[in-house]
């Protein structure tokens, strides 16, 4: 076990309030924004992750969507957290030893049997079941990708790390205060009678009201109050920082979050990509959208032209990037930086126009950078060979460049490729690791051992690229 230091990521070794409810075995995963540590509940032994978060908005998205998601089967659990104003939260979730990233570099390695059929069936259905329940929530993930598909020891998989999440109303908007107060009202008001099964967590905090005070000596907090305290913390937050903070570095095996800046190039060809200014009036509870979210590989188009107006669908093309690692076991769209990506997406696609997206040209950096006509992209067929047609298909209905056209996951959770021979294997039979990958090879840039491209157009399989300079942004040709 390692050692407590002096480091801030240490800090929760000095927090009476959860060392007197868990015995810190030692810390399994750090990054810019969080720290993982396993532990074991003296109650009753049973182990569980504590997650510190340094980040105050990371803070917020986490604990409001797990609380929104907390009787989803398919979605981490919540067991209870601890938040101080003066220091980071806490949240104690269940802890999971493996994840989807572990089976796809597991089925790799045995290259004769792989992954079979009616275990990817299996596999996606679990997803598809944890994402419709995000997006019947109103909520957007945001950074699906197999690292953040953790897997129990039955073979469970769960979605997990929401600290990029947002509540929407509807896409580009993000609900306030008010506004997950009345969802949560809402719910309750269409129950048909059934009693509620909503359990606060644990929540610790320091000078709030008289009342909150008088609540948690009490035990834990009512659906009311919890929300009130939240919107208090929330308003404290918002008087120092109002932005849509999302992070642009490494993460460690919690979150690699793509880097949103072109590596070995000394401008910044997507600059608009990573801020945005509210207009002047515009009032933003929560602050505005950011297009730099997510994880580069499983990013959408839209995202990589600068879009801040978008809504689930984002969640649905990292959907159809994951459904393809599964069938090739390889990263369909491996990009190391944000030219490169688009670059790799439209040599398989083809270009992005007007009539495959409507609107495109209306992206904020859509004009800044120009691509080369692909006279002959390879598709997809030739990304996922030996993949029968319905494969194929259930990807092409996910990776569409307009948002509009891809598939929701009910749709695919509809859809005859899984209800048609082989049928999904049961959750029983999942043959699941025993434990993650590590840390670096869950890193964008040497995931599963694939190869490390050491420049912004490194394409051994694809052709060279050439970046140019224009008046109005840059110029990219395929040799």
């Amino acid at each position: 076990m390692e050692s407590p230091t002096s480091s801030k990521s240490w800090s929760i070794y000095g927090r009476k309030e959860i060392s007197a409810k868990y015995e810190i075995k030692e810390r399994i995963g750090s990054g810019a924004y969080s720290d993982v540590y396993r532990a074991l509940r003296r109650s009753d032994g049973c182990t569980v992750a504590l997650k510190e978060i340094h980040d105050y908005q990371s803070s917020f998205r986490e604990i409001e969507a797990l609380q929104t998601l907390q009787n989803c089967p398919n979605v981490v659990v919540l067991h209870e957290y601890f938040w101080r104003e003066d220091e980071d939260a806490v949240l104690v979730l269940k802890y999971l030893r493996t994840d989807l990233a572990s089976v796809i570099k597991e089925g790799k390695k045995n290259s004769t049997a792989g992954i079979s059929s009616g275990e990817i069936k299996r596999w996606m259905v679990q997803i598809l079941h944890g994402v419709d329940a995000c997006h019947r929530n109103s909520i957007v993930h945001r950074d699906l990708k197999p690292a953040n598909l953790l897997i129990s020891d039955d073979g469970v998989l769960k979605l997990a790390d929401f600290g990029q999440a947002r509540i929407l109303l509807e896409p580009g908007f993000v609900a306030s205060a008010e506004d997950l107060q009345s969802q949560h009202d809402e719910r309750d008001a269409t129950a048909q009678g059934h009693p509620s099964t909503f359990q606060q967590p644990e929540v610790i905090m320091n000078d709030l009201s008289e009342q909150a005070c008088a609540n948690q000596e009490q035990g834990n907090p009512s659906r009311e109050d919890f929300f009130r305290n939240l919107v208090e913390l929330k308003a404290k937050a918002a008087a120092t920082d109002d932005t849509d903070k999302d992070s642009n570095t490494l993460d460690g095996d919690n979150s690699c979050l793509a880097t949103c800046t072109m590596s070995e190039i000394e401008d910044d060809l997507l600059k608009g990509s990573n801020t945005y200014e509210p207009e002047a009036g515009e009032e933003d509870n929560y602050g505005p959208l950011t297009s730099c979210v997510g994880t580069r590989w499983f990013r959408a188009p839209e995202l990589l032209y600068g879009s801040i107006n978008y809504g689930v669908e984002i969640d649905l093309w990292s959907l159809g990037c994951i459904f393809a690692e599964l069938f090739s076991l390889e990263p369909l769209f491996p990009g190391t930086s944000d030219i490169d990506q688009l670059s790799r997406i439209f040599n398989v696609l083809g270009n992005l126009m007007e009539e495959t997206f409507p609107g495109c040209s209306n992206l904020p950096d859509y004009k800044m950078i120009s691509f080369n006509k692909i006279e002959k992209p390879l598709g997809l067929e030739t990304c996922l060979p030996n993949r029968s047609p319905d494969e194929i298909l259930i990807v092409k209905k996910l990776l569409c460049f307009n948002p509009a056209s891809r598939a929701t996951a009910m749709e695919l959770l509809q859809d005859k490729y899984l209800t048609e021979d082989p049928l999904p294997v049961p959750i029983s039979e999942l043959r699941v690791p025993l434990t993650r990958c590590s840390p670096d090879e869950d890193s964008p840039g040497n995931w599963n051992d694939y190869r490390e491209t050491g420049s912004d157009s490194d394409f051994e399989e694809f052709g060279g690229v050439n970046v140019t300079k224009t008046d109005t942004g840059f110029s990219v040709r395929f040799d």
